[in-house]
């Protein structure tokens, strides 16, 4: 079975999570090598899943 791979914001949620369990990683600067670009997100944005509308009961 093939893993499901993660997207961009999965990853940047998953480095919040470990930056506040303490890990002292820190979030990447505007512009620093390794740092998603203005691109990325935008491709991220066009495969990004809608929130599902809750049903009112």
């Amino acid at each position: 079975m093939a893993k499901k791979k993660r997207g961009l914001y999965d990853n940047i949620n998953a480095k919040r999570k470990r930056i506040k369990a303490g890990s002292k990683e820190k979030m990447r600067k505007k512009g620093d090598k390794g740092a998603p670009t203005e691109k990325d997100f935008a491709k991220a944005k066009l495969t990004a899943k809608k929130p599902k509308k809750k049903k009112k009961k």
